[in-house]
């Protein structure tokens, strides 16, 4: 009998194509995703969030070439001490856009360095993904701008001219194009349901 009725439910899952197996099949994906896959990549990664999706413009180069972009915005970076060939050589010089997915690893305060690029929260509600462009060694903390803001963020939310090394999650290794935009949409979508339900209600 049991056997029947698993042999019944895996037909469902896999080969059935009504709606409500369609329903199931997403469901499952998210859960193994979400309570098996993220996990055991943090383990491995040594980070608690291994794969962040970009869900802001703030490191976008507007898909200019690094030379026109430099040009555009060397003016910031000149006065602080980096100049373009350190800026060739850091990680992901071309930035990345809003969408895309990143690989995180473990950060390791101590040999975080200029041009790496590190998440970290903040009083907003999504953790900030952004390049370190320098160190304030008095207070032993960091300081960071996103490549496509004209300078630092510093306000009730965030002071970028002092990210503390308590709030870093991790440090991108790899970039994958696009990929987040499946859980951009997600979200869209859950919060225009939430909206409507509410306003039905």
């Amino acid at each position: 009998m049991i056997k029947k009725r698993l042999k019944g439910l895996w037909h469902f899952i896999w080969d059935d194509n009504s709606i409500w197996s369609w329903a199931v099949n997403v469901i499952l994906a998210f859960v193994l995703i979400k309570f098996v896959v993220y996990p055991v990549l943090g383990l491995v990664l040594g980070t608690t969030h291994p794969i962040v999706a970009v869900v802001s413009g703030s490191m976008e180069h507007e898909g200019k070439p690094f030379e026109a972009w430099w040009e555009a915005n060397k003016a910031y970076y000149e006065s602080i001490g980096i100049k373009k060939k350190d800026f060739e050589s850091f990680t992901m010089k071309n930035g990345f856009n809003r969408g895309d997915i990143i690989i995180l690893n473990r950060a390791e305060k101590d040999k975080l360095k200029q041009g790496d690029i590190i998440v970290f929260r903040s009083k907003r509600p999504d953790p900030i993904i952004h390049r370190i462009t320098g160190f304030n060694t008095a207070q032993g903390s960091f300081m960071t701008k996103g490549d496509h803001n004209p300078s630092p963020i510093s306000d009730d939310t965030l002071n970028e001219n002092n990210v503390g090394s308590s709030s870093i999650i991790g440090k991108a290794a790899l970039k994958i194009p696009f990929l987040g935009y499946i859980k951009i949409w997600f979200v869209d979508l859950l919060n225009m349901i939430i909206k409507l339900v509410g306003a039905s209600g």
